[in-house]
């Protein structure tokens, strides 16, 4: 685990937070959503760590004209056999990069939906299961950038996390700089695997064996009701929204070396487990207001644990 954080932190500078939260989710074993301006480095990031993870590793650059079938296959007649034949998508692998989703719209983002849900995928009537483990790191532009489609709430909610990226801080952005000078003549290497799809495979199974205190589950549930009851909220977390904190929360400890949860771990990653799954008010949106400060307020007014 040390090796592989170690790994991306040499790779991607000021990036620490989301580069945990990134690998807790695959340990977890949600999906992620990387938002930021072009130019941060999300296809960076995920390129990274499907690298470092091993595994086969596919991805697909939505754009307008993308089909649904682009992404998970198609069935087609072989002449040569005289029969029809699967021709599976670049859905089938470990680690998938949906690079800018919201450029294709959506009736082809929808395409995931089963794919990240199940774990399979339905081609002509025919169900395939994907491969274990399977990530999807899914790329966006804010929505306020010319040629996007804002993603579905039903497409959100899929994602256990929604990960901001912002812009790097002074010491970063020049460590960005030194890192590019060797390369201006000559081509970055290919990264080596430092984990194996197996690695992951048994973290995920050993995350069954933290331990969560009965308050932390009254903790997490009141939390997420909590959101559906603000007045500036008009769609609050659902019932998954607090499946993905527990989830999410016990991949932290994990991650720190703890066998069981604390408050710490739900605060940690509620807002990137939350965000993505409120939608505001009107009202709400014209005021400035915001998700991550709904859910630090939310956070503040529940009481903590002993």
């Amino acid at each position: 685990m040390d090796r592989l954080l170690e790994a991306m932190d040499r790779k991607l500078h000021g990036q620490k937070l989301n580069i945990r939260l990134l690998v807790a989710a695959m340990l977890a074993g949600g999906h992620v959503l990387l938002e930021g301006v072009p130019g941060l480095g999300k296809t960076r990031m995920a390129r990274t760590l499907a690298a470092l993870a091993g595994g086969e590793y596919k991805r697909i650059q939505f754009t307008p004209d993308l089909m649904p079938g682009d992404i998970t296959g198609s069935v087609i007649f072989n002449m040569k056999e005289n029969e029809f034949t699967t021709i599976q998508g670049p859905v089938f692998t470990n680690v998938l990069l949906a690079d800018e989703i919201n450029r294709s719209g959506p009736k082809t983002q929808a395409a995931l939906l089963e794919a990240m849900e199940e774990r399979q995928v339905t081609i002509q009537g025919n169900t395939f299961l994907l491969p274990d483990p399977f990530f999807v790191i899914a790329t966006q532009n804010p929505v306020e950038y010319e040629g996007t489609y804002p993603l579905p709430e039903a497409q959100l909610d899929r994602f256990l996390f929604k990960l901001v990226l912002e812009y790097p801080n002074e010491e970063a952005e020049k460590l960005i700089l030194r890192s590019h000078v060797p390369f201006l003549e000559e081509r970055e290497q290919p990264l080596a695997p430092v984990i194996t799809p197996e690695r992951i495979k048994v973290w995920q199974k050993q995350l069954a064996s933290v331990v969560v205190d009965d308050s932390l589950f009254t903790y997490i549930a009141t939390l997420v009701r909590q959101t559906r009851e603000s007045k500036r909220v008009q769609l609050g977390a659902s019932p998954r929204a607090g499946i993905a904190v527990l989830m999410a929360a016990k991949a932290w400890a994990f991650m720190e070396g703890r066998g069981y949860v604390t408050p710490d771990d739900i605060k940690m990653v509620a807002r990137p487990a939350l965000r993505h799954r409120l939608l505001l008010t009107p009202q709400a949106e014209l005021e400035g207001a915001a998700s991550d400060h709904i859910i630090e307020e939310t956070l503040g007014s529940i009481p903590v644990p002993r």
